[in-house]
């Protein structure tokens, strides 16, 4: 038997003003415009990533003497390899904060300005 929590009694429910109001947000062109936004840089880009990351698993896995061939002293390429996941990790994370700062805020901005002067608070 799962226990579910209560419902938020503060929540906006359709067939209220808020929940119309919101429902109505999301069937705006300016919601839809920030959701393809969004998905067109976030889902190509983890889509690069995972493959990225993968291939490191698979090849550390599978390719031993690959990984193994040393490039500077003890630094191999599984190293270069490794530290490659976290810079790309990192730039990853600045590119999105960047896109975002872009193209995603000043469109929510636009869409949560409208939603305040209807009167709806978060």
């Amino acid at each position: 038997m799962t226990h579910l929590p209560p419902p938020d009694s503060t929540a906006p429910h359709a067939g209220t003003p808020e929940g119309d109001t919101f429902e109505e947000v999301q069937r705006s062109p300016r919601f839809t415009e920030l959701r393809r936004r969004h998905r067109r840089f976030v889902f190509p880009l983890a889509i690069a990533f995972l493959v990225w990351y993968f291939a490191y698993v698979l090849l550390a896995d599978y390719a031993h003497d690959f990984m193994a061939t040393p490039v500077i002293g003890n630094i191999n390429v599984g190293i270069l390899l490794g530290l490659g996941q976290f810079v790309t990790t990192f730039a990853i994370t600045t590119a999105y904060v960047m896109y975002a700062n872009r193209q995603l805020d000043p469109l929510a901005e636009e869409l949560r300005t409208d939603l305040e002067r209807r009167g709806v608070s978060r």
